[in-house]
Order: C-alpha cells, then structure tokens, then sequence
C-alpha cells in the first residue's frame, strides 16, 4: 500500500527534527568525585564583527527537571531560547554574565577576550563554583578543577544552558544597539557577518562597536 500524503508528510517531520543529545552525564561524573556547585561555561558573539563577546556561567540545581527543549542555542528558535532562558534564571542555583567590548577585543584578540570574559562570570556565581564544564577552551588562569568539552553546548546541559543565557543576553543587547546604529541592521544579524552587514560597512564605515581589527571591518 502506497503511503498517504499525511504519513510522508509526518515521517519527513520528524526525520528532520533535531534529536537533542543534551544530558548530565558530566554534571553527575563531577558530583560522584565530590564536588557540589558544578558550573557550565561557554560564549556567545565571538564570529562577530560588532558588539560584545558575551560568556555565561550557570550552576544548573540538577533536582529540577531540565527545561524543555534545552539545547545548544544555535538549534533553538529564538522564541524557544527566551522561554527557555527565563526558566533556568529562574530555577538555576546561580547563573552569571559578562563581557567584553569590541576596543577591548581589538586590543587583546578576540580569543583573550573570550577566556577573559568566562573568567569574570565564573567569578561573579554565588555561590562559587568548584567544578567547571566548559565548551572547548581551558581555562588555566583559574586553579579550578575543568573538563573543556568540544561540542559542549550540544551535550551538557549546564553548558547548553549558559550558551542560552548569553545568547539571549546578546541578542537583546544588539537591538538595543540596533536603535542608536538603526543603519547596520543589528537587530537582524546580531553582529554577525552577513551580505547585508557588509554592504552597511562599505557604505557607512565602521562605527565605535565595531571590532576593527576583523577582515572585513575597515
């Protein structure tokens, strides 16, 4: 029997559904050798030619359920990652934010301003982490236990749900900027390299949150 347009139709969906691969297998490694504020730790905006990079640090409390959905943020719609962001400040243990402004990152390098901005959130959490899961970098400036994880947003969730808080934190942050550099288009691409956001460079310059050192830029 031929299948019905309904049933292809419902089988396409779901093959092109993103399976999440999100779990505390880490989180609960690091409890069972003896630690208790197990941070995840990971950046938002470093591609960018504009704006800030932004890192967060969350302390998920791990007798919750994790929030529905909870993902690497770049496979979540943007509706999705506010709800989803709103539910881990409200239920996490602790979450923080920082960043690094563009002159800055012009100044240090842009991986600098990475690990610089991570380490001032970590610093922020209260209580203290003691235990760190980070998405790919290490952090050895800091004399904490760490696990660098590649692909660390699309597997624990503590770093999937700093990518989400930073994201959502950067996001919003842009269209704010977007409202005094209305001809730039930030509230489209965030900061990110697109057609549009070139031509916008070639046609108007670079303006003061512009990272002047990436090709492209000046």
């Amino acid at each position: 029997m031929q299948d019905t347009e309904k049933e292809t139709s419902s089988r396409n969906a779901e093959s092109n559904r993103r399976v999440s691969t999100i779990n505390i297998a880490f989180e609960n490694q690091a409890i069972a050798d003896g630690y208790k504020f197990v941070a995840g730790v990971d950046e938002v905006g470093r591609g960018c030619l504009a704006g800030a990079v932004v890192a967060a640090a969350v302390i998920l409390d791990l007798s919750k359920p994790l929030p529905e959905g909870l993902n690497d943020s770049k496979k979540i719609s943007a509706k999705n990652r506010e709800r989803i962001a709103e539910e881990i400040r409200e239920n996490a243990i602790c979450f923080a934010i920082a960043q690094i402004e563009a002159d800055e990152i012009d100044r240090i390098n842009i991986l600098q301003a990475t690990k610089k901005a991570m380490i001032s959130a970590i610093g922020i959490l209260n209580p203290a982490a003691d235990f760190l899961l980070i998405d790919a970098l290490q952090l050895k400036e800091l004399n904490l236990p760490q696990k660098a994880i590649i692909h660390g947003d699309a597997i624990s969730a503590s770093i999937a749900a700093a990518s989400i808080i930073a994201k959502v934190y950067r996001d919003n942050s842009m269209r704010e900027l977007a409202e005094t550099y209305p001809e730039y288009g930030f509230s489209n691409h965030v900061g990110y390299g697109t057609k549009a956001h070139f031509e916008a460079l070639r046609k108007f310059g670079a303006t003061a949150i512009h990272r002047k050192t990436f090709r492209g830029v000046l």
